[in-house]
């Protein structure tokens, strides 16, 4: 079963993904993971898919492959935190890559639960500090656990769309990349402090 959610007010779907951006200014944590959002290309530093019920997503992050939940539809990085492993991002926006493709529904909707299930399979697994090994099972970083997901259904997100192509880099699977290559994609609105969906 796919299932559907919003968060902040943007409806998600099984296998969406959400593009975020690293750090906030409110937190010391926030102004490390901003620190290193800063040596990846362009805005989109950390992917999260959206698997569902409800709020559970799912990301290879420092605690490796893990699922948290979104509560309530608010993305509250800080409360997410120790679910997390510290890390703090803000939204940034939402790519669709199935919707590029016009499957058929009953399709479509076979291909949003192989996704979810090939990431749940991946849970517990450990962070892959190898980016430029991105077709290894072993482990993952996040970009590489949506870049896997999908390629299972011919799906590339390794473009290399936005991102300046230096000599090897071109198996890295960026963040910037997934959200720049992405035909169907929507900005998460501006949330202003203390703000409801």
């Amino acid at each position: 079963m796919t299932y559907s959610y919003q968060i902040q007010g943007v409806t998600l779907r099984t296998g969406d993904i959400l593009c975020n951006t690293d750090g906030q200014s409110e937190i010391l944590a926030g102004e490390f993971w901003r620190l290193l959002g800063r040596l990846l290309p362009g805005v989109v530093d950390h992917i999260v898919l959206y698997l569902g019920p409800e709020g559970r997503c799912i990301e290879a992050g420092p605690l490796g492959v893990i699922t948290f939940d979104v509560q309530n539809h608010t993305w509250d990085a800080q409360k997410m935190m120790p679910a997390r492993g510290m890390l703090v991002d803000s939204l940034y926006g939402i790519a669709r890559p199935l919707e590029a493709l016009a499957l058929a529904p009953d399709k479509e909707e076979q291909v949003r639960q192989d996704i979810a299930r090939y990431c749940l399979a991946q849970v517990g697994k450990p962070y892959n500090l190898n980016f430029f090994n991105c077709e290894t099972e072993d482990g993952f970083y996040c970009s590489q656990l949506a870049y896997k997901a999908f390629q299972r259904h011919g799906i590339n997100l390794n473009t290399n769309v936005g991102i300046i192509n230096l000599p090897g880099t071109n198996q890295i699977i960026f963040p910037q990349e997934i959200w720049d290559a992405c035909p169907n994609r929507q900005l998460f609105p501006r949330i202003l402090k203390g703000s409801q969906p």
